[in-house]
């Protein structure tokens, strides 16, 4: 399929969308990267949507292209990110500078289509206030492949940016999906164990997929169990495989869902929230980005960490 092709989820556009914050008081993100040099982003660079309402980030790439899930022709590639990624481990979280061991909720947190862990974790650095983030241990992942088209956030954002997986038009056939479970299963061993998960967009769809892929003994067996999810803007997968895995049960964990009332996406946030148990939601004004929290978001948050420590809370002192 051509790039210059914007994909549809059904008859409407689908696009899909770790690293640990500065000490409280720094105004600056300073962070070594993969390519062992750093980017300075000053917090006044970013001052409005950095993700387009449009499909553009999500379009296809007639590269790496197949018409199964589990083809992967970067295998041997996917393996040397993840091994680069471990090494630079350090630099790609945020939450507990200064602590020998955190005692934080840990969520691995999955980027957006073609963006990168460093880009997710500016993002949130720059629309969430310290106060909700110093209740977290957030770990940005990079995605397993190099982004084989172009960014929507080129110019805004430095790059390298990576996808997940890649998918076709209609998004109902997935190329490498198996391959980029076994590589987020085998970072969450090696730098484990882990709370919950943050996504944003492709990010997003992945990681409210994830606990029912695993409460069905395809993806992440070899790690406890999800116990939170924080889904920004994100939707279902279409494949039908992949929908009788992930979705056949409710996703019972609690879940905390962004919902743009000018996001493409937004009615296949709905039809996710129907298939979740314990979900809250924010509801915001903007498009497909991760929004800035007004006062009543602020509070539906600060509820959802009160049940993070709640339950977290239960099971130490069943232990």
């Amino acid at each position: 399929m051509s790039s210059n092709t914007s994909p549809t989820l059904l008859s409407n556009p689908t696009p899909i969308l770790r690293r640990r914050f500065p000490p409280r008081g720094q105004r600056t993100l300073f962070i070594p990267h993969r390519s062992l040099h750093s980017i300075r982003i000053s917090r006044t660079q970013i001052q409005h949507d950095v993700v387009s309402s449009k499909p553009l980030p999500f379009k296809s790439s007639s590269a790496s292209r197949t018409s199964g899930t589990t083809n992967n022709t970067n295998k041997n590639q996917s393996l040397d990110l993840s091994e680069t990624t471990r090494k630079t481990n350090s630099s790609n979280n945020m939450g507990s500078e200064g602590c020998a061991a955190s005692t934080k909720p840990r969520f691995l947190c999955l980027h957006g289509f073609r963006t990168s862990g460093l880009i997710l974790k500016t993002q949130l650095g720059n629309k969430w206030p310290e106060s909700v983030l110093w209740h977290f241990d957030l770990d940005f992942l990079d995605a397993p492949f190099p982004a084989i088209g172009k960014s929507e956030v080129e110019g805004i954002f430095d790059s390298p940016y990576y996808e997940w997986f890649q998918f076709n038009k209609e998004f109902t056939e997935y190329t490498n999906f198996d391959e980029c479970l076994e590589f987020i299963e085998d970072y969450m061993v090696k730098n484990g164990p882990f709370d919950g998960l943050l996504g944003f967009s492709q990010g997003a769809i992945l990681s409210a997929a994830l606990p029912g892929l695993q409460e069905k003994g395809v993806a992440l067996t070899k790690v406890p169990k999800i116990k939170f999810l924080i889904i920004i803007g994100g939707a279902k997968f279409r494949s039908p495989t992949v929908v009788e895995n992930a979705y056949s049960t409710p996703i019972q964990i609690p879940s905390l869902h962004f919902l743009g009332e000018m996001d493409f996406l937004k009615q296949y946030g709905l039809e996710l929230l129907e298939n979740c148990v314990d979900p809250s939601v924010i509801h915001h004004p903007k498009g497909h980005t991760i929004p800035r929290l007004d006062e009543k978001g602020l509070e539906t948050i600060m509820s959802f960490i009160e049940t993070i420590q709640k339950k977290l809370g239960k099971k130490e002192e069943k232990q």
